[in-house]
C-alpha cells in the first residue's frame, strides 16, 4: 500500500492503513500522520510514562514532548530498524529518564537550600527564615521554565540574557516568564 497523498486522506483511509505504512507516511511528513500516530499510540506512551513516573501530569508532559519531538525529528526515524510505535516508546523512555534526573537535581537543590537556611537561621530572625522557606516553596511550585528562570536569576545570579542563552529561549520570553512568575509569587505571598 502506498502512503496516502498529502491532502485528501480521510479517517477511514488512516484506520485501514497498517502500522508500517503509517510509519512511512509519518517519515515523509504526510498530513494527518501525526494525528493518526497519536490516536494509535498516545495512550500507550502516556501509560508507560505514568507507570515510570507515578505522576499523571508529568506523564502528560512527556507524552506531548514525545510526539512534538518525534514530528520535528521524523527524519531520524528509520522504518527498516523498527516500528514507529517502538521508536516513540524509546523516545518516551529517554524523556522519562530526563524527568527523573531533573527530579534528582531538584531534590538536591531543595536539600542544599534547606541546609543553607539552617546555617543562616542561626544568624537571622525566625521571621526571615520563615519568609525564605515560604518563598523557596512557592518557587519550587512554579511550572518550568518559570521556576528555572527565577532560580537562575535569584539563586545563581544570572542576567536575563545569560538565562536566555543557557535555556535556549528568546530574551523576550525569559523576561515575560520572569515577570509573570514574580506577579504570581506576589499574589500567592500576599494572601499567605
Amino acid at each position: 500500500m502506498e502512503p496516502p497523498a498529502r491532502r485528501g486522506v480521510d479517517f477511514a483511509d488512516w484506520a485501514a492503513m497498517d502500522d508500517a505504512d503509517l510509519g512511512r507516511a509519518f517519515l515523509s511528513g504526510t498530513e494527518g500522520s501525526l494525528e493518526e500516530s497519536y490516536r494509535r499510540w498516545g495512550t500507550l506512551v502516556n501509560t508507560v510514562a505514568w507507570r515510570l513516573l507515578g505522576d499523571q501530569g508529568e506523564a502528560e508532559d512527556v507524552t506531548q514532548q514525545v510526539f512534538v519531538a518525534a514530528w520535528r525529528g521524523r527524519h531520524t526515524f528509520d522504518p527498516e530498524r523498527g516500528s514507529l510505535a517502538s521508536w516513540l516508546l524509546g523516545s518516551a523512555r529517554h524523556r522519562v529518564v530526563d524527568k527523573q534526573r531533573a527530579r534528582g537535581r531538584e531534590i538536591r537543590l531543595i536539600k542544599a537550600a534547606a541546609d543553607d537556611v539552617v546555617q543562616q537561621s542561626r544568624e537571622e530572625a525566625p521571621e526571615v527564615v520563615t519568609d525564605r522557606l515560604l518563598l523557596a516553596d512557592e518557587i519550587a511550585r512554579l511550572p518550568d521554565p518559570r521556576r528555572s528562570i527565577l532560580r537562575l536569576a535569584f539563586y545563581d545570579g544570572y542576567t536575563h540574557a545569560e538565562i536566555s542563552e543557557r535555556l535556549g529561549l528568546p530574551l523576550g520570553t525569559v523576561k515575560s516568564h520572569a515577570r509573570r512568575a514574580l506577579l504570581h509569587l506576589r499574589d500567592r505571598l500576599s494572601t499567605s
